[in-house]
């Protein structure tokens, strides 16, 4: 077990930071894809600290209820950034993945179909909701989001993503639902 203790990067800009901590693979899942893997950003102590510090630093005045982690990536940070923010945590699920009741919503991603789904008790009508996930590309997965939780009744604060890839639309495409939209980092799409 590390004995180190956390303390503010002086020496480097928290965003640079978060950055350059996120890995380029080429050609997966397919050829022609740059898939950014968050997995070093969150093994580094440092940069997982400067990137949960970032969201609660501009999500603490929010008066939020409940943030909601998208499957499965937006689970990593989603509950770190619940337990800093001292609110409820709620997981969005790919369908058949939950135990209870749920509800659902379909959507087109960038290699087919999936859905989605939420228990029918997890968000009550008027709760103030922070949406988390790793990525936003198209958009699809955090739009049905969106769905369901204005279905059970939820406001939906803002949906936040740690990387942005605007170049296919996504970040376009949840700013016309009226939802704030928020990512610690944009990448060109490639």
């Amino acid at each position: 077990m590390s004995s180190a203790t956390y303390a503010p990067l002086a020496h480097e800009d928290p965003l640079a930071l978060i950055r350059r901590m996120i890995r380029d693979v080429p050609d997966w899942p397919q050829p022609g894809v740059t898939f950014r893997d968050i997995t070093p950003l969150i093994q580094d102590a440092a940069a997982f600290r400067a990137l949960i510090d970032l969201f609660v630093l501009r999500h603490m005045r929010q008066r939020l209820d409940l943030v909601v982690g998208i499957d499965a990536r937006g689970f990593i940070f989603g509950s770190a950034l619940a337990y800093a923010l001292n609110v409820g945590f709620v997981p969005v699920r790919k369908k058949g993945k939950l135990p209870f009741k749920t509800v659902g919503q379909s959507y087109t991603l960038e290699y087919g179909r999936s859905e989605v789904e939420i228990h029918v008790d997890a968000v009550q009508p008027g709760q103030r909701v922070l949406l988390v996930d790793d990525l936003v590309a198209t958009g699809g997965t955090m739009l049905a989001a969106i769905r369901l939780l204005q279905q059970l009744g939820g406001n939906v604060v803002e949906a936040a993503a740690i990387i942005d890839l605007p170049d296919l639309g996504g970040s376009r495409a949840i700013a016309k639902t009226e939802t704030p939209f928020f990512s610690a980092c944009q990448f060109s799409a490639d």
